[in-house]
């Protein structure tokens, strides 16, 4: 069998395996995401291993394959966060999510540092640890709460907003530690200015240049071309140079880039159409590909001993200082016990800036290996409970309710 067959073969098996989880999930009053999550770790080399059967071969690099279109899910979700999003709602938002995002990662880097050091590390492998359990992944909260069509509620836009915080603090304080350590191929103070500037650069002339040209002049021009889709062509190529530019020039995390440019087209006129038509991308294909990649990428056989043992105290640090953290934060921005409760829930869920920052440690020698499949661990137990613990803290919506929410992913359960 060619390597596109078995490519279109395990395409056809995660999508679909995918739908139907979803659907069982949502019909037992779960989110469907918690479905997509479970048949991952199902297909996975936790248990199936099916990427591994007979019929796929290691020089058809399937694996690598999936795992390239699971980021493309990651950053359509991202968007479709961001372009149901008014910027005035977020600014609106912004004490709250500063202290939320700042707390939310102090108080991570601290109780993991004292981990570490439990578990005899040195100091810099212990705060490096902490470092790794700061980072949040929103991108699953975000789909549950549109899921609970309660997105745009006060607690939601705070959420994104305190994302865009923790991304920002997590980033640089990576960077801070390898210049500080001599890994980052700088030079002390001046690699942290220099970080910070890409940082601020890269959103104000992102935002610059989104709100004077995107969604009226572009966005109007594009759509009267006389071809196929252009509109929706036009938007996916932009939040792809979103995406490469907060990485790549910006320093950020290629999520947050997506995200960024979300709140730029969520200001254009034709914002209803572009979200029909990049959902229908997002939720056909993509999105349910990355959700199931999570269970693909870990292996649950690989704990044992200390470093399940690690992996057990790294997840009950990533769930409390979270909810402590953050929720912290969010109460002393002004949001109810509640709504900070709900908050830091939404921020529980650990994804791929975590696991970017521990291999960046592993391939400094500033951590262990072992490290690494005990977060892969944290990355899949936080994204499993987020879910469930969030529609637990939201009052359900009615029946009525749910058959009128616009996000796709209700309807054919995502």
């Amino acid at each position: 069998m060619s390597p596109f067959l078995q490519l279109a073969l395990a395409l056809m098996v995660i999508i679909t395996m995918a739908k139907l989880a979803g659907y069982l999930s949502y019909r037992l009053g779960q989110p469907a995401v918690l479905g997509e999550l479970l048949v991952g770790l199902l297909l996975g080399p936790s248990l199936l291993d099916f990427l591994h059967l007979s019929f796929f071969t290691t020089e058809a690099h399937t694996d690598q394959v999936i795992h390239e279109l699971a980021e493309f899910g990651v950053l359509l979700l991202m968007f479709i966060a961001g372009l149901d999003l008014h910027l005035s709602d977020l600014v609106k938002s912004g004490k709250v999510s500063a202290l939320a995002g700042t707390l939310g990662v102090v108080a991570p880097v601290g109780m993991g540092y004292v981990l570490g050091k439990l578990f005899g590390m040195t100091d810099t492998g212990a705060l490096f640890v902490g470092l790794t359990l700061a980072a949040t992944s929103v991108s699953i909260s975000a789909q549950t709460l549109m899921e609970l069509n309660v997105l745009r509620s006060r607690v939601g836009v705070s959420l994104l907003g305190a994302a865009v915080f923790d991304d920002i603090l997590v980033v640089l304080g990576l960077s801070i530690f390898l210049a500080l350590t001599g890994d980052g191929g700088g030079s002390g103070l001046g690699a942290i200015v220099v970080t910070v500037l890409r940082m601020a650069a890269f959103i104000l002339i992102g935002m610059v240049i989104g709100i004077a040209l995107i969604p009226d002049r572009l966005v109007r021009w594009t759509s009267r071309l006389p071809i196929s889709q252009g509109l929706i062509s036009f938007v996916f190529a932009v939040m792809l140079l979103y995406a490469w530019s907060a990485e790549v020039l910006g320093g950020m995390a290629a999520i947050t880039g997506a995200f960024l440019a979300g709140l730029v087209f969520g200001r254009s006129p034709l914002k209803e159409r572009i979200e029909t038509g990049i959902s229908t991308i997002a939720y056909s294909v993509f999105v349910p590909i990355f959700f199931v990649n999570i269970g693909l990428v870990a292996n649950a056989r690989e704990l044992t001993g200390d470093s399940l043992v690690l992996m057990i105290g790294m997840v009950l640090v990533a769930i409390v200082s979270k909810v402590l953290g953050a929720g912290l934060g969010a109460r002393l921005g002004g949001l109810t016990n509640r709504e900070a409760l709900q908050l830091g829930v939404g921020m529980m869920s650990r994804g791929e800036v975590g696991l970017i920052v521990v291999t960046v440690g592993v391939n400094n020698g500033l951590i262990e290996p072992e490290v690494f499949a005990a977060v892969v661990g944290v990355v899949i137990l936080t994204t499993l409970l987020t879910p469930p613990l969030l529609r637990s803290l939201f009052d359900r919506p009615k029946p009525a309710e749910v058959v009128t929410v616009k996000n796709p992913s209700m309807g054919d359960a995502s």
